[in-house]
């Protein structure tokens, strides 16, 4: 048997016979079967490169633990795309992902970005490669930080190796939980067409996706040629399409009678679609006015406001209102309108349900297309040298629709608003009306918006790789250039135009025109108040001048120049000692530019957003030593060890250096011992340390203060919101401000890490007929110091408003990041960039491997298994470390099995995902027995299962992902963000059963 070395990764691994070993020895590993039949599969002979050194070895016993997904085991999973299966439990360990289900929220990268962390230390502290090389960050807006796992070629990748071990002295500092390699296939000869097809069933005919490419290569005396063109599309799943997300609830437990906790329709008589509540897709008051009586100024200064008698609404008491829906029924002193909001009204009698929200994004929609090419000329000259490169482009256009709310605030006196309702003065001026009080704010439910990302990719690669002048020795120098360049719209109610619109004069009875209209030419004067246009029926001239499209263009720019050499440095009894040795130069720029009217806060009811404009550079010089020990040795067949360091000098946070020294020690043939030890040093990325200043908005129900439950809420919470002077009863009426800005003007520091490893590896040699077994298990242990990141605004008031009184009262820890104006009581909390003071993560992987020849075929078994014994964090020093682990979307277990049989021209598969129930009773202080909350989950469970046929030149694949149609767990509203009824969490299946189908044909 032979093998052909490959100098990218430096790494020499045998496939074909010695291919199980491999596997067996890497927890988690996929099989990787041949295409042809199982006689074959002893004699063939294929290279696997596994990332984790760069050091040229024959042996493949690695000490770091590392998985292997091919293509093969990808395809029968039905995964129609590399993001789908990186993403997938098997990979992330049952970490939280952000994929295409994050679309109406926050995240880095923008909407319709797709990151992977490992570890659950995200995204930016996970190294991606292709091919050995950096994937840069794309994305759009100011927080692009990370790989976009879109731009991957996924028609032209052979395997995916992933390595869930610190590896920045090998590969850099941002490889600080693991480094994630893709390889495409090397040395392709010929033409593959393949198609495929993904079908949810239960989501009538949404949420579909396709998948066509063309790969082809070629290969004469002195040269190679490669690539790829493909085209991938999902269809759009909105929240229509599937049960779970069509009715909306609290979700609350019942009382010890049975009697249910949600608010009960009074048209149903079922509990309420969309309410009123605090957090996830939940409804907001529409189709209503706000009205009040002007009682004059307390003591204090403050406006009183009385209610106005008027009929209830169904379901409302007979008192005060101050909220208000049209009925055409009604007669008297609010003719035309009932009562649905005052003193002691459940705030969801109002209109909180508009079939349009249905219409929003569940899963948003996307289309990417990917050329990809690779060669290389073999010059004969300066050491056999071979001239390189690979090209990369990449096209993604995505979007998501979601569902506006317009509070347009009419001005007391204006002509705009009818003369029964002109006795009103809801409050004062709140931005749109030049300084007058506003008379009636109309509540309007106005519709879908839609946000749109066209990203363009490029990646270019040129390197000379051949043998130094060292015999035995080899070198590689090789340049790149990346660049992103998105362009990201968003439809906005731009404030100056609603002011101007506002700003009427009466020219005619019924009709009207802006005021200024000599200097605005193009104004158009904002409709009449009326039952219409509370229900949302605006004139489209109107809303065409005050409704528009906002765009930001985000471009960032990575050029890296690598130089390795690697070989022989002397010979010991136990064999050659290896070494590698190398310099890297990498330069980042980001810009990103939001629209003026961003910029400039023009955007209503709506984030403001700065330039985000910076950039860095970093040279780094590293080396790697490969010792053999001991040799076939009595009770040590093999002791190596493995140890590198790297120097590291930022242009922005000065220099450090980190090493890792690894051990692999084989007493006998069945047992293996592997270890290692690292650490880290990682600059902030470019988005941490520069992103523009971005204000943004929580809902006042966000406030811990707002309405206090003193039968469920926190004693400390309690007694803070009164050293505030605030009653049990305050209600905010403010949406709480969060400012995001980047850390680099408030001294954010670089992050340090140590990262431990410690695994063992039993492979027994069985009876001859009994198969082979392996097993492994793997202790991990990641400390993260000064870590940089967000805590995030609901931490920060959760966890500032439950501290004890003393530091409440200094404004130390959490606190010092919230600050109430002493005025209207609204709160603005500070959620920049910070350095965590630490974030630890412990945990085992598993890893059971059995094969055996049973009748015709060869029978497959895998299970794999993730544990996290500590998932823990604090953001000061003097705060204590907060658990995570089995809190809402932390499982402390995750699993994945398949078995699988091959035989002649077949394969068949059956897989399960497991991810193990989770609470968030205690880490919320909510007593489970009592609690009017549903706070866990319980264990998720999802099958798939297919069929493979291979044929001549061609093979078929066909199979169904969540065989059983899953859905996700539910949990009440109130404190998680929700998808529908189930928790935000990408371990979870938003689609339901699916059909796949993959064609793929040899010419």
């Amino acid at each position: 048997m032979s093998t052909r070395k490959d100098y990218l990764l430096g790494t020499t691994m045998v496939a074909g016979a010695a291919a199980l070993s491999l596997t067996m020895l890497v927890p988690g590993a996929a099989f990787a079967q041949s295409a042809t039949n199982t006689d074959q599969e002893a004699t063939q002979v294929e290279e696997i490169v596994v990332v984790g050194s760069r050091i040229r070895r024959d042996n493949f016993n690695a000490p770091s633990p590392t998985q292997v997904v091919t293509r093969e085991e990808a395809t029968l999973q039905g995964f129609a795309s590399t993001t789908e299966a990186l993403q997938s439990t098997a990979v992330t360990g049952g970490t939280s992902q952000i994929n295409n289900s994050y679309g109406g929220y926050v995240t880095n990268g923008g909407p319709g970005a797709n990151t992977i962390g490992l570890r659950g230390m995200g995204p930016s502290r996970t190294l991606v490669l292709l091919n050995g090389r950096r994937v840069s960050p794309a994305g759009s807006r100011g927080s692009v930080g990370s790989a976009d796992l879109n731009v991957l070629p996924t028609a032209m990748i052979d395997r995916v190796e992933v390595l869930r071990d610190g590896a920045s002295s090998v590969y850099g500092s941002d490889a600080v939980a693991g480094v994630v390699n893709i390889q495409t296939r090397k040395n392709f000869e010929g033409l593959i067409f393949e198609a495929q097809h993904n079908e949810p069933l239960e989501a009538e005919g949404a949420g579909g996706s396709d998948r066509i490419s063309l790969v082809a290569g070629a290969r004469g005396d002195r040269w190679r040629a490669a690539g790829s063109v493909e085209l991938y599309e999902r269809d759009e799943l909105t929240l229509r399409d599937r049960e779970f997300t069509r009715c909306q609830t609290d979700g609350r437990r019942p009382t010890a009678a049975g009697a249910s906790r949600d608010y009960i329709d009074p048209l149903t008589g079922k509990s309420k679609c969309y309410p009123i509540t605090s957090t996830g897709s939940n409804g907001s008051s529409i189709n209503t006015i706000g009205v009040s009586v002007d009682g004059g100024l307390d003591g204090d200064g403050n406006r009183i406001f009385n209610g106005v008698a008027g009929t209830p609404a169904a379901g409302a008491p007979n008192v005060l209102f101050n909220r208000f829906r049209p009925n055409s029924g009604v007669t008297g002193p609010m003719a035309g309108y009932e009562g649905v909001g005052g003193t002691g009204v459940n705030s969801n009698v109002r209109d909180t349900f508009d079939d349009r929200m249905l219409n929003r994004s569940l899963i948003s929609p996307v289309k990417i297309a990917t050329f990809y090419g690779e060669g290389g000329y073999q010059l004969n000259a300066l050491g056999n040298a071979e001239l390189y490169g690979e090209f990369l482009l990449n096209q993604r256009k995505s979007s998501q629709t979601s569902y506006r709310q317009l509070a347009l605030d009419y001005a007391k006196g204006s002509p705009l608003i009818p003369s029964n309702l002109a006795f009103s003065t809801f409050s004062g001026d709140q931005g749109l009306n030049k300084g007058q009080d506003i008379g009636v704010r109309a509540f309007i439910g106005f519709g879908n918006d839609h946000s749109t990302q066209e990203q363009r990719f490029n990646r270019n690669v040129v390197g000379l790789r051949g043998d130094f002048f060292i015999p035995e020795w080899r070198y590689d120098l090789s340049a790149s250039y990346s660049r992103s360049r998105s362009e990201y719209v968003s439809q906005q109610f731009l404030t100056n135009r609603l002011v101007e619109s506002l700003d009427v004069i009466e020219i005619s009875p019924g009709k009207f025109q802006c005021r200024e209209l000599s200097t605005n030419p193009g104004c158009v004067a904002a409709p009449k108040l009326s039952s219409q246009v509370v229900g949302g029926i605006l004139p489209k001239e109107w809303t065409d001048y005050v409704f528009r499209p906002v765009k930001g263009v985000t471009t960032y720019e990575e050029k890296i120049v690598s130089l390795g050499i690697d070989g022989p440095l002397f010979d010991l009894p136990a064999g050659k000692v290896m070494g590698f040795f190398g310099a890297e130069w990498r330069d980042a720029e980001i810009d990103d530019t939001p629209g003026l009217d961003s910029q400039t806060g023009n955007t209503y009811n709506y984030s403001t957003s700065a330039i985000t404009r910076g950039s860095d550079s970093v040279w780094e010089v590293f080396g790697e030593v490969e010792a053999p020990l001991l040799r076939d040795a009595p009770f040590a067949k093999e002791l190596t060890l493995n140890a590198s360091f790297r120097y590291t000098d930022y242009d922005s946070y000065g220099d450090d250096s980190t090493y890792k020294i690894g051990l692999v020690y084989q007493p006998i043939d069945m047992l293996t011992f592997r270890a290692t030890y690292g650490t880290s040093y990682r600059a902030p990325a470019l988005f941490e340390q520069f992103v523009g200043a971005t204000s943004g908005f929580q809902a006042a129900s966000f406030d811990p203060c707002n309405e206090i439950d003193t039968a469920t809420d926190t004693p400390a919470l309690i007694a803070n919101c009164a050293a505030e002077n605030l009653p049990t009863d305050f209600q905010q009426k403010s949406s709480v401000a969060v400012i995001t800005k980047g850390g680099a003007e408030a001294g954010l520091k670089a992050e340090t890490s140590t990262n431990m490893t410690i695994g063992l590896v039993l492979k027994p040699t069985l009876p001859e007929g009994w198969g082979d077994f392996a097993f492994a298990v793997d202790y991990y242990e990641i400390e993260v110091n000064n870590g940089v990141a967000q805590y995030g605004a609901a931490n920060i008031l959760e966890r500032c408003y439950d501290s004890n009184a003393a530091d409440f009262a200094a404004r130390v820890g959490f606190c010092s990041l919230v600050a109430r104006d002493a005025g209207d009581k609204s709160l603005t909390v500070q959620n920049g960039y910070v350095n965590l003071a630490t974030d630890i993560v412990k945990g085992l992987d598993y890893t059971l491997r059995y094969r055996k020849d049973v009748g015709p075929g060869t029978a497959l078994f895998n299970l794999a298994l993730t544990q996290y014994t500590e998932i823990t964090n604090k953001l000061f020093d003097e705060d204590p470390l907060v658990e995570y682990k089995g809190r809402l979307n932390n499982p402390e277990f995750t699993g994945t099995a398949d078995l699988s049989y091959a035989w002649d021209k077949w394969r068949v598969r059956y897989g399960v995902e497991w991810i193990q129930g989770t609470s968030d009773y205690e880490y919320r202080r909510q007593n489970p027995a009592t609690s009017q909350f549903d706070l866990e989950v319980g264990d998720y469970w999802q099958h798939n299962t297919s069929v493979q046929y291979t044929g001549e030149g061609w093979t078929v694949t066909a199979g169904v992902r969540n065989l059983l149609n899953e859905d996700p767990p539910t949990i009440s509203s109130g404190y998680n963000n929700r998808v529908g009824n189930a928790p935000l969490y990408s371990g979870y299946d938003y689609l339901g059963r699916t059909a796949f189908v993959n064609l793929t044909k040899s010419f």
